[in-house]
């Protein structure tokens, strides 16, 4: 498995100081946090891709590509890129050339957002955000795999004789993963494809995610890429940790009560009881993690929200100490327990590349 953070890049007023990070400072707060990451023995990084107030990461490339500089071994990801919006010439372009950038560190997870007002600042109708994520992945995936293009669609101007460039690494396009919170839609789309399909599991109970998962995997064995426990899963969550709970609890709670999503509204513990959030020690988000297992399987990528609601840089860095020191470790030995041999690990770069020289 691989297990890493996830950062949505909110600039949000620390409600125990009342001060606000700049732009700057949270922007460069994040790329500390990748590099805590890697040197704390995380796998993967990933960064949400917004264009409104309060979050500042609308260049993930751009970001990644700094990243990727001064990483040797980190896997860098989107936790959304905007398939809805973004021309997809344009991110079959950017995202190849970070590729090479990377040295093949590089996957995508494709969504729709959830800010409504995106899409008409991109020239888009929200109306028909299903429709843009269908036609517009297929095109990508196109674009990476064919070296001249003829193309036409229903929302841009059609291709003619188009190579996108640079073509990507060795040959094969990113790894590509759907996120989904809601939508069935893109699990099915997922499961057409043989991509992977990550939940974000970090707003709904258990039993929504665990539906959601069972409907990709079912329908990744419909569409003849394997058997149901092969396909390709990846959870989000949300973590805080204190050696104990109380003290957890006791410090988060402002954050909590205060978070620019949740906040003024569910108590922290009905939130923790509804929801996978887990405020407490190591050992209860180990516990907490471990039993993800029990309804959506054997999966292949956890992903944890550690750097939201105004928390401090020092205190976001403890946690990525904790996680790595205390809780991965563990993750790590009791999830491999037990997992059958034909459960394929999350796919890599080199991964890909021998499948393809096997086909």
């Amino acid at each position: 498995m691989q297990f890493g953070v996830f950062t949505v890049g909110d600039v949000t007023q620390d409600p125990t100081n009342g001060r606000t990070p700049t732009d700057a400072e949270r922007v460069k707060a994040m790329v500390t946090i990748a590099l805590k990451a890697e040197e704390v023995g995380l796998d993967v990084f990933a960064l949400g891709e917004h264009h409104n107030p309060p979050f500042v990461p609308s260049s993930p490339t751009t970001m990644l590509g700094w990243i990727a500089a001064k990483t040797s071994k980190l896997q860098l990801s989107t936790a959304t890129t905007l398939i809805t919006t973004n021309d997809p010439v344009k991110i079959a372009e950017d995202y190849a050339m970070l590729q090479h950038l990377a040295d093949g560190r590089v996957d995508l997870m494709m969504g729709r957002g959830n800010t409504g007002p995106v899409y008409p600042w991109f020239g888009q109708d929200i109306r028909n955000g299903i429709a843009l994520a269908i036609e517009n992945y297929g095109l990508l995936r196109r674009l990476w795999r064919e070296d001249v293009v003829d193309w036409e669609g229903n929302f841009r101007t059609p291709l003619q004789g188009f190579t996108a460039t640079p073509r990507p690494l060795d040959g094969v396009p990113p790894f590509v993963w759907h996120g989904s919170i809601r939508s069935p839609e893109i699990a099915e789309q997922a499961a057409y494809y043989g991509d992977g399909f990550f939940a974000n599991h970090i707003f709904w109970p258990k039993e929504h995610t665990q539906r959601m998962i069972d409907l990709y995997r079912r329908r990744f064995a419909h569409y003849g890429h394997g058997d149901a426990d092969q396909a390709i899963v990846g959870l989000g969550g949300q973590v805080f940790m204190r050696k104990n709970s109380q003290d957890a609890k006791r410090e988060f709670r402002p954050y909590f009560d205060n978070a620019p999503v949740y906040g003024h509204g569910p108590s922290l513990e009905d939130f923790t009881a509804q929801t996978p959030l887990t405020v407490g020690s190591p050992q209860e988000v180990i516990d907490r993690t471990l039993s993800f297992r029990s309804y959506v399987g054997d999966y292949q990528r956890q992903l944890f929200l550690l750097d939201h609601a105004g928390l401090p840089l020092k205190t976001v860095l403890e946690q990525l100490d904790i996680l790595g020191e205390e809780v991965v470790p563990v993750l790590r030995k009791e999830f491999a327990v037990g997992r059958p041999a034909h459960v394929p690990d999350a796919p890599t770069h080199e991964s890909l590349k021998k499948e393809a020289v096997q086909a």
